[in-house]
């Protein structure tokens, strides 16, 4: 046996995943690319640079490329108050809430619009897509109203159930394109040994779609994390997140401690950057399975 069968099975596969991730690309290819990652880099780059500055140093005429003289009083600032460490504990509750909100109501409708067939099913689909056309600071005053009737309004609950209507479109989309490719011959196995669809979804569904499920949790955390304007309205002030509170706090009428916010940024970026790293290997995998099944 000669050629492509004769490698092993694992080497094969390695060999197609390589090529899908790191196609062969000639010098211009490799210049570009380095371009458009440096073009990338380089609002990061400003932004830790400006962290670690005095604040003379950032608003100086002849302002320097690199800090001449770093300082970490600037991350003092944020350590140092009280209200933004609260509100960084707000953040990561309601972070956590959407991430695990939209995981469990995205599962539940994927596995539906992928393995069952009912009536209004595509329409469903559909409208579904069209809402992500509406733009979400149209929605805001509709679900003011909405949590401001049910005597939501000012808690955690109306923030992560906000945040959750604009995951859940794409978390939904991407799990139900990996669970079109599982085979229905392991549901219909499941079944006949009587374990009910729940049981099905989660016992057998969700672990072999571990990589998407990661993936949605990461796209509703980031989500959750990074949002200010329904944070703004919806969160009173005991229960206002981080980006709340850091512009709140760094930016007052006609003056902004430029320094101070970059350096909460940086922290504030750190968890986010950490979660991508460690889970970058999942992320991946479930954006190629969702984009290649569905």
């Amino acid at each position: 046996m000669t050629g492509l069968s004769a490698m092993p099975a694992r080497r094969r596969s390695r060999n197609v995943g390589e090529g899908i991730t790191r196609p062969p690309l000639g010098l211009p290819g490799k210049l570009g690319l380095t371009v458009l990652a440096l073009f990338g880099l380089l609002p990061v780059y400003w932004l830790v640079a400006t962290a670690f500055m005095h604040r003379e140093d950032v608003f100086a005429a002849d302002r320097p490329l690199v800090p001449l003289h770093p300082t970490l009083e600037n991350f003092h600032a944020f350590f140092g108050d009280s209200k933004l460490l609260t509100d960084l504990g707000n953040s990561m509750i309601v972070s956590a809430g959407t991430a695990l909100v939209s995981l469990v109501v995205s599962g539940l409708m994927a596995y539906s619009l992928s393995k069952f067939r009912y009536r209004g099913r595509n329409l469903f689909m559909v409208m579904f897509l069209v809402g992500q056309l509406v733009p979400g600071a149209l929605l805001l005053v509709t679900l003011y109203l909405m949590f401001s009737a049910a005597g939501l309004l000012y808690t955690y609950t109306a923030v992560i159930l906000a945040f959750t209507t604009f995951t859940l479109p794409l978390t939904v989309f991407l799990l139900k394109g990996i669970i079109d490719g599982l085979p229905d011959e392991i549901i219909e196995a499941a079944k006949v040994d009587g374990l009910s669809n729940l049981a099905i979804l989660f016992r057998i569904v969700f672990p072999l779609i571990t990589p998407g499920l990661v993936t949605a949790a990461m796209f509703a955390f980031m989500r959750g994390w990074s949002d200010l304007l329904f944070a703004l309205t919806l969160a009173g002030p005991d229960k206002q997140t981080l980006p709340v509170g850091m512009t709140s706090a760094f930016i007052h009428e006609g003056a902004a401690d430029w320094p101070a916010l970059m350096a909460s940024s940086v922290i504030t970026s750190l968890p986010l950057a950490l979660i991508f790293i460690a889970l970058q290997r999942y992320f991946v995998s479930g954006l190629a399975a969702g984009a290649v099944k569905g």
